[in-house]
């Protein structure tokens, strides 16, 4: 579909996924600068009071950096609101990104009417994550813009479902807005996340490995020298189902390969759940397409890489196609 203002000037196809803890002011702007959104959670600013300071620290970079570079814009930035009952700080945190007018919204574990029309009053555009076609249905039916489908192999929570059968499902009724998510970390995986009819492609991990994230080094090497098969799927941690990275299992003293379940009813996204090691901080989250990560680098020099990748996929793309139409 024909991308809104101001998603219609980026360089690549491409939202950077909010991450907790990660996802922060400087990786934010240089996502934005180098011309892919960038968006990161609300509840990453501790105490509230930050959400204020990071979202004027953010509005004014993007806006000094339009001022200087009129040829290349920087592309818009979104944050994600968790809309489930634990949150406390739901209220307050959208009151003030009313204040600074955010672009994009993304929601997370619930559909909620009043947030999708609060954000459509002040003019932007509100994307929820979903991990099945009965979800997508309702988050539509509640205001939503757009869909984020999380497949199978993304990092932090995610669904079960393979991305062809999920993005088969909801273009079969959906014409708006999508980003899939899904283990997409490089320009190929751009590519295809268009081919399956998405708009977007939606990239978490291979964010943690640049220079400009809040993680550790020890985090980002784990990136770069992580494949596919060092991720664990389990509700262990947060309540609620997803990958994390087994050298993070492991350090904390747990086996990776035997791990209990934990009570979905009681949610807890700061804590470990039924152990004592926490996620995100010490429980890496990580989705499997981290065998295309090889170095940690700058966000810049990643996106500039993801260009080259996507383009190069496009040409032998277009090669393979034609030689079929002959």
């Amino acid at each position: 579909m024909t991308l809104p203002a101001p998603f219609d000037r980026l360089r690549l196809p491409v939202i950077g996924s909010p991450m907790f803890i990660v996802s922060g002011p400087e990786l934010v702007i240089a996502q934005c600068k180098a011309g892919i959104v960038g968006t990161f959670p609300a509840l990453n600013a501790r105490p509230a009071a930050q959400l204020d300071e990071w979202l004027h620290q953010i509005t004014e970079e993007l806006m000094a950096h339009n001022r200087d570079n009129p040829d290349r814009p920087a592309a818009p930035f979104g944050v994600n609101q968790i809309v489930h009952r634990t949150n406390d700080r739901l209220e307050a945190d959208m009151a003030t990104c009313a204040k600074w007018a955010v672009p994009l919204v993304i929601t997370s574990l619930g559909a909620v009417e009043d947030v999708n029309r609060a954000v459509h009053g002040w003019g932007g555009i509100v994307l929820h994550d979903v991990i099945d076609d009965a979800f997508a249905r309702k988050a539509i039916d509640k205001g939503a813009d757009g869909l984020i489908p999380v497949a199978t192999g993304a990092g932090g929570h995610a669904g079960t479902l393979s991305p062809f059968a999920l993005m088969q499902e909801i273009r079969s009724w959906f014409g708006g807005l999508v980003a899939l998510s899904g283990a997409i970390a490089c320009g190929r995986s751009i590519l295809a996340a268009q081919a399956l009819g998405a708009d977007f492609a939606y990239i978490g991990s291979p964010w943690i490995a640049t220079k400009e994230a809040n993680a550790i080094d020890a985090y980002k090497q784990a990136i770069v020298d992580g494949r596919a098969s060092d991720i664990v799927y389990t509700n262990l941690f947060t309540g609620v189902h997803g990958n994390y990275l087994k050298p993070s299992i492991l350090a904390a003293g747990l086996d990776p390969d035997n791990l209990p379940e934990s009570d979905p009813s009681k949610m807890n996204f700061g804590s470990g759940g039924n152990s004592a090691a926490k996620a995100w901080k010490d429980i890496w989250g990580c989705g499997q397409g981290i065998g295309a990560v090889q170095a940690v680098e700058s966000v810049a020099e990643r996106v500039e890489r993801l260009s080259a990748e996507y383009a190069a996929a496009r040409s032998e793309l277009a090669e393979r196609s034609s030689s079929f139409a002959a």
